[in-house]
């Protein structure tokens, strides 16, 4: 009795009843279905809404849209289903359907179905829930395969045998994954053991679908529980392969070093803590973790040991910003701005660290200022998260270590205002000054009074760095092309 006043309480609004009474008009059956049910009893919020009506989906949307003053209707009769948006919901409309699979393909056969057909198609027990919104069941739950109880469990299983289920559609796989992740679910032994067992079947999923999922995985409270698990399935073995590499530590004359994984995982997470102690989740903040998943991957690369110094991974940084294109362009990852963004970050890592020490220059400040740019408050969250020891006065230092850093960078960028600067001199002025074209003495000038202004020799000002424009170019053999003044 609890849990149907319960639903009806969370479903006794107009959209609802005037979907059940469109529904009733055309003398269908009616349920809503799968994430936002599921979100329902999770108290999650979700703004989309999945409708099944056993047959005439179409029709269905195409008579609520009527209804709804404003609201915008999209059909996809390819695909039998229709979507009605309406006042920042997105309302999906399908017939119920059964689907069978071919081996080699995720693509399914669809053919009308019952109700019950349809919900033993859903991927898992806790999306196979579906709440009637005919007048005469209004709020009524059906659950065959007890969703509900699973989802007071914490369990994430399938309606089917889990071998079916996983070998028809694949992705279903990182989706258990995904939600385990997101919603802190176990998933359920016997379906992750199916999901070992069809790990190979993901390559038949195309990069984008993996990817998306992966994504949400980094985006949830705790990602490490769904790494591992993707580490754990081997699914991370074919998909990522260069990850995995980081697995493992080993010793030798009595000296070992960290797993980088397991580090990796504690990383990924302390920034993800980090962030959203600091805001709101925001767009790029996928990109500022994806840079701590991959900010050790050229580690494998560079690891060596030495009998003095014991195991080194020098220049793992330079060598794992290197690899980043390729890992991109493979996992079907974006090429543009958001990869160079998290190949800056890996690759500058490890040069906050550098400026701990008392003796460390104006200079150096001055060129991580500079290489950073606008990025380095991310930069400094991602270092500030790589510091992963389980001695906690340990960690205390680092941080503080990094507070003075944060102080040095600060002085610095209000004294030179070095950040993002762009030098008093530009390329066309050069040309124009000396009467040349495009050549690789106008880009020598340049570099020289850049390097001038961050190693501080001249300030960030037009008169000195024309001073020594002049001064370059005569040692080049160039001359003004005419006296001019400055």
């Amino acid at each position: 009795m609890i849990v149907e006043d319960y639903i009806y309480q969370k479903i006794d609004k107009p959209l609802f009843h005037l979907i059940g009474e469109t529904a009733d008009e055309l003398g269908l059956e009616t349920y809503v279905v799968g994430g936002f049910v599921r979100d329902l009893f999770l108290a999650r919020p979700s703004k989309d809404i999945d409708v099944v009506s056993v047959g005439r989906g179409i029709e269905l949307a195409e008579a609520v849209a009527k209804h709804l003053k404003g609201s915008h209707l999209s059909v996809f009769a390819r695909f039998g289903t229709a979507q009605v948006k309406y006042k920042g919901t997105e309302i999906e409309f399908v017939g119920a359907r059964r689907e069978s699979y071919s081996p080699d393909s995720r693509k399914p056969v669809v053919e009308d179905g019952s109700l019950q057909e349809d919900q033993e198609r859903r991927d898992f027990t806790i999306n196979a829930l579906a709440i009637c919104l005919n007048k005469d069941r209004f709020g009524e739950l059906l659950d065959p395969f007890d969703g509900l109880k699973d989802m007071d469990n914490l369990t994430i299983r399938t309606p089917l045998d889990p071998d079916i289920t996983f070998s028809d559609d694949p992705l279903r796989m990182m989706r258990a994954i995904r939600f385990a992740s997101q919603l802190g679910f176990f998933i359920q032994p016997d379906t992750f053991a199916a999901i070992a067992r069809n790990a190979h079947r993901i390559e038949i999923i195309s990069g984008e679908r993996i990817i998306t999922e992966l994504n949400k995985i980094l985006l949830s409270p705790k990602p490490s529980i769904g790494l591992e698990l993707f580490e754990l399935s081997g699914l991370m073995a074919l998909v990522f392969p260069e990850l995995l590499a980081l697995k493992g530590a080993d010793t030798r004359d009595g000296i070992g070093h960290k797993d980088n994984l397991t580090h990796t995982y504690k990383v990924v997470d302390n920034l993800a803590k980090a962030i959203r102690a600091t805001r709101p989740l925001e767009d790029n903040d996928l990109w500022l973790l994806w840079s701590a998943l991959v900010h050790d991957i050229g580690k494998p690369r560079t690891k060596k040991y030495d009998a003095r110094l014991g195991w080194t991974f020098h220049n793992h940084e330079y060598i794992g910003a290197k690899m980043l294109h390729k890992i991109f362009k493979r996992l079907k990852l974006p090429l543009d701005g958001k990869l160079k963004y998290v190949r800056k970050l890996v690759e500058l890592h490890m040069r906050p660290a550098a400026l701990v020490d008392e003796g460390v220059t104006d200079s150096a400040v001055r060129r991580l200022l500079f290489d950073a740019g606008d990025d380095l408050e991310d930069l400094m969250m991602l270092v500030e998260a790589d510091i992963t020891s389980k001695n906690p006065q340990r960690v205390r230092k680092y941080l503080d270590n990094y507070v003075l850093v944060r102080k040095k960078l600060k002085d610095i960028e209000e004294k030179d205002r070095i950040r993002n600067f762009q030098p008093p001199i530009d390329g066309l002025l050069i040309m124009e000054t000396f009467g040349i074209g495009p050549c690789h003495e106008v880009g020598f000038i340049k570099e020289t009074i850049k390097n001038a202004i961050l190693d501080g020799l001249i300030p960030n000002e037009y008169e000195p760095a024309y001073t020594l424009m002049l001064e370059e170019a005569h040692k080049l053999g160039l001359s003004p092309k005419k006296e001019s003044s400055n």
